[in-house]
């Protein structure tokens, strides 16, 4: 039996493979530090959780609206009120089964064949296969590393042809960590608006900031920006909720309705006992989240630290998310490897360390590091990490 046309083409999850690599051998019997999970190594905290268990008692447990219940869309126009300074009607806002499915949801409503969305690399693993899905063409614009990995204006504007139909903001950004300053928004949102370009802003990230850099949404530029814009988030990250799979987006009524009806045919709706844990976590002050980033801080330095000290590594310190995204492709020809997957593969093999390649974020000269666990572990994975590019320095 054949596959359809559209799946064919699909890359599987550079990340997800690689977490499973580890699972297996771990099963097996090995001491494998894992650095490749997107997401954090904290419990949900309890009062969200005394929420869902206080929900499935309630009898809160049927079917909910396509879009997600109203009190749960109305604290999420809260809380882009209160952190973004946006103001949404509840029909402006979808809520959706994760992030991932409201990213997913929106390209099947916003893509014809053909139409190109363009991607700024080193760009989070989903994006380009999410987009060839719906039909549509991502367009790999390829940042540098000494502009911090951020697209710049002219970049997108040379990157911008007929079909294009939209661009993706990633601050902070899977998986480099970087951040977007309000010059540079403006700048991107002024060519967007040039061409009338969609503007997909993915800001899952944005709790989770360790400078005193402010995050800002392109959608709070101004009123044009924000009718162009369609804000992607969830609770995943910020409220250590990534199985709870609750995201949602934000935008032109038109695109937000039709992602609803697409949603009633798919999902039907996200799981009404997460719903109400969202809505708890939104209904409560973010001391769970300030200690959680407060400790993402400690583990960022601890380990920026050690794997600069390791020869051949360079990587400039992230802001934000919880990611390193070194460039090792000098350790990697020190090492005696043509490229970097070969590198991550033994250094699992040998040292039991798991890190993902760069080359599934199509920047094939880099790995990506999570560092959501413990400075323990962290510093223990420096440590095999030093100690595999060292033995191999003169191979």
């Amino acid at each position: 039996m054949d596959l359809a046309n559209r799946v064919k083409t699909l890359t599987p999850s550079s990340t997800l493979a690689i977490t499973a690599k580890a699972k297996e051998l771990k099963e097996q019997g090995y001491d494998v530090i894992g650095l490749g999970a997107g997401e954090p190594d904290f419990n949900t905290p309890s009062y969200i959780i005394d929420a869902a268990e206080k929900a499935m008692r309630d009898g809160l447990t049927k079917y909910t609206p396509s879009g997600g219940i109203p009190a749960l869309k109305e604290a999420i126009a809260g809380k882009f009120k209160n952190d973004n300074q946006l103001s949404y009607k509840s029909e402006e806002i979808i809520v959706t089964t994760g992030a991932k499915h409201a990213l997913y949801t929106l390209f099947q409503v916003l893509l014809n064949p053909g139409d190109e969305v363009i991607v700024p690399a080193p760009y989070w693993v989903s994006y380009p296969e999410q987009i060839k899905l719906a039909g549509g063409n991502p367009v790999v614009a390829k940042t540098m590393e000494d502009n911090q990995f951020k697209l710049t204006a002219e970049q997108l504007e040379s990157a911008i042809t007929v079909k294009t139909k939209a661009v993706i903001i990633n601050s902070p950004s899977n998986p480099t960590g970087m951040m977007y300053n309000e010059a540079e928004l403006a700048a991107l949102g002024e060519v967007c608006l040039k061409h009338n370009i969609t503007i997909v802003s993915d800001e899952i990230y944005e709790k989770l900031i360790y400078t005193n850099d402010e995050h800002i949404s392109i959608a709070q530029l101004s009123d044009t920006l924000k009718a162009q814009t369609i804000v992607i988030n969830g609770v995943s990250k910020s409220h250590a909720m990534t199985g709870w799979r609750i995201g949602y987006a934000a935008g032109n009524e038109k695109i937000i309705k039709a992602m609803t009806n697409l949603a009633s045919h798919s999902t039907s709706n996200p799981t009404s006992i997460a719903q109400f844990a969202a809505l708890a976590a939104y209904k409560a002050n973010n001391d769970a989240t300030n200690e959680m980033k407060q400790a993402f801080k400690k583990r960022l330095d601890t380990l920026y630290n050690l794997l600069i000290a390791i020869p051949g590594i360079t990587c400039i310190k992230p802001k934000g998310a919880f990611y390193l995204f070194p460039n090792v492709q000098q350790a990697v020809k020190m090492n005696g490897f043509t490229n970097v997957d070969e590198w991550v593969t033994a250094i699992l093999e040998e040292e039991k360390v798991a890190l993902v390649p760069g080359s599934g974020f199509g920047a094939a000269e880099n790995v990506r590091l999570s560092y959501a666990t413990s400075i323990g572990l962290l510093t223990e994975a420096a440590k095999r990490i030093d100690r595999f590019v060292r033995s191999r320095k003169n191979i």
